[in-house]
């Protein structure tokens, strides 16, 4: 959850490739330091207590620099870490605005917006055929995954380059195009050659090492799989999903990618223990 909530307010970045236009130039060595702000002290018992209390419980590191009232009743309005967040006035629930927000319930540290898109981006993802996916896995996966990948990346590159380490930790990787260039550039029509390919696996591989396969266009699901990759929320490549839709990050070392696993399978087993007798 912590994860989670640190991605959203920008304090990390997931290790994916995307476009982007170009940062505006930054200043250097003239420039002073900014007078730092004190953290808020709201009135404890208030709404802005709450709402501070709110944004700790699900990240104690991160430090509110205001709070207030927030444009639409029932809210109030945080600064924390560069991002604007709402949290309603009993400091239940917690919004993340803008591209990728989400709405987290803070008493049970769940990410409802993504428990939501999981279950959509499942659905998408059934849609494409087993056959249309490279699959590389070990004989007996205890985890499967899917990974939305383009071969230009060079973080997809250094996935494919430890794909008998993920095997080795029991992770199947079932990947599918996203040529994140768009449909119709040269890096779309390498993917449609290695999809075309009589042997997706030994194309992949090459493409990924700057040997594409000749060209040849066939009847592919390259385009399909761009079209799911977009509507299931996909910034940049690769995109990791575990089987039940949750996004895993971009780039992610295979130990670290099982313990990912282990943690969230651990988080879906029952809580529960059943009594003697009932």
């Amino acid at each position: 959850m912590k994860r989670i909530l640190l991605a959203a307010l920008g304090a990390i970045s997931l290790s994916a490739c995307a476009q982007a236009p170009d940062s505006a130039a930054r200043a250097q060595g003239s420039a002073r330091p900014a007078a730092a702000l004190a953290a808020v002290a709201p009135k404890a018992g208030t709404a802005d207590a709450r709402a501070v209390e709110a944004v700790r419980l699900l990240n104690p590191q991160v430090r509110v620099d205001r709070v207030g009232a927030a444009p639409m009743p029932g809210f109030r309005e945080a600064i924390v870490a560069g991002q604007v967040v709402y949290v309603s006035d009993d400091g239940r629930y917690l919004f993340l605005p803008g591209s990728g927000g989400a709405l987290f319930d803070v008493n049970a540290k769940k990410n409802l917006s993504e428990d939501a898109m999981a279950a959509v981006r499942k659905q998408l993802i059934d849609t494409i055929p087993v056959s249309e996916r490279i699959v590389f896995a070990p004989a007996k996966p205890k985890y499967t995954v899917t990974v939305f990948t383009d071969v230009e990346c060079g973080y997809c590159r250094k996935l494919h380059s430890e794909i008998a380490e993920y095997n080795r930790q029991g992770i199947a990787i079932e990947y599918l195009a996203f040529p994140r260039m768009g449909l119709g550039s040269d890096d779309y029509k390498k993917m449609v050659a290695v999809w075309c390919s009589p042997d997706r696996r030994k194309a992949l591989t090459d493409a990924k090492n700057d040997r594409t396969p000749k060209y040849t266009n066939c009847k592919s699901s390259v385009n399909q799989q761009y079209d799911i990759g977009q509507r299931v929320g996909l910034t940049g490549t690769p995109m990791i999903l575990s089987a039940d839709g949750t996004q895993l990050g971009g780039y992610i070392p295979p130990a670290a990618l099982r313990e990912a696993l282990d943690k969230l399978a651990a988080e879906h087993a029952p809580t529960a223990a059943v009594k003697p007798g009932a």
